[in-house]
């Protein structure tokens, strides 16, 4: 009972930091960084792009101007809980991307980590249309889509909102070291390689990382929570 009682708490406290933003610009009828200011954890400030790859430099008003040049993410292809062939970007364009990397038989961080990513898809709930929730299986062989679909069913969530995926695994771990950048090892891919993380990656609409955060810490789902719902002011500046 107590459990239930403190991830009840938790679910609630996520909710709280998502939805009274959206209260005052309700009852406003506009939206300011004022009130965001107030409403959010501390002060407001745009998560930060992550892994710069470069300078471009652009001549205005005479002068030369140097502007950073940070990672997009490339597209993928694979199959979501319900067979489906999905393409992250073009399928989710206009959405937010809250990522995560596990595996079903996974006995220790994996069972904590979709327990976080499900109490944050359920403070998004009513509003599912900002960010969709991604966990890839980085045990594709063993993790087929009707094994990842059982696995979906245990956190009782929204499956359209939430996909699970599986293919071709150095499809998978190239994205996961090449695109996200989530893995300190090096590997091909092979039979003998493993990727094994607790981190989230939050990728804007434009498909630069934004975030990365610890899916074990709760300060840090509750982070992830703001980052998301302050992704989405930037992405509508007015309501």
């Amino acid at each position: 009972m107590k459990s239930k009682n403190s991830n009840k708490k938790f679910i609630i406290g996520i909710s709280i930091a998502v939805f009274v933003p959206l209260l005052v610009c309700l009852v406003t009828g506009k939206f300011t960084w004022e009130n965001m200011d107030v409403f959010s954890w501390g002060h407001v400030r745009l998560p930060r792009y992550y892994i710069p790859e470069g300078i471009d430099s652009k001549v205005r008003g005479g002068k030369m101007v140097y502007d950073t040049q940070y990672h997009k993410v490339s597209d993928l292809v694979l199959t979501n809980q319900l067979g489906k062939t999905v393409s992250l970007n073009k399928d989710l364009s206009d959405k937010i991307l809250v990522i995560d990397f596990f595996f079903v038989n996974c006995p220790t961080i994996c069972p904590r980590l979709s327990r976080n990513m499900a109490y944050l898809q359920k403070a998004f709930k009513k509003n599912d249309s900002i960010a969709q929730f991604v966990s890839i299986t980085v045990n594709p062989i063993h993790d087929s889509f009707p094994v990842l679909r059982d696995y979906a069913n245990r956190y009782s969530i929204n499956q359209d909102h939430w996909w699970f995926l599986t293919g071709d695994k150095k499809t998978i771990y190239d994205y996961a070291r090449n695109q996200l950048f989530v893995a300190a090892t090096e590997g091909d891919g092979g039979a003998d390689d493993f990727v094994h993380t607790q981190k989230i990656v939050l990728v804007d609409k434009h498909r630069h990382i934004r975030g990365y955060y610890d899916g074990l810490d709760s300060t840090e789902i509750k982070r992830c929570a703001d980052d998301i719902i302050l992704l989405w002011s930037e992405k509508h500046p007015k309501p």
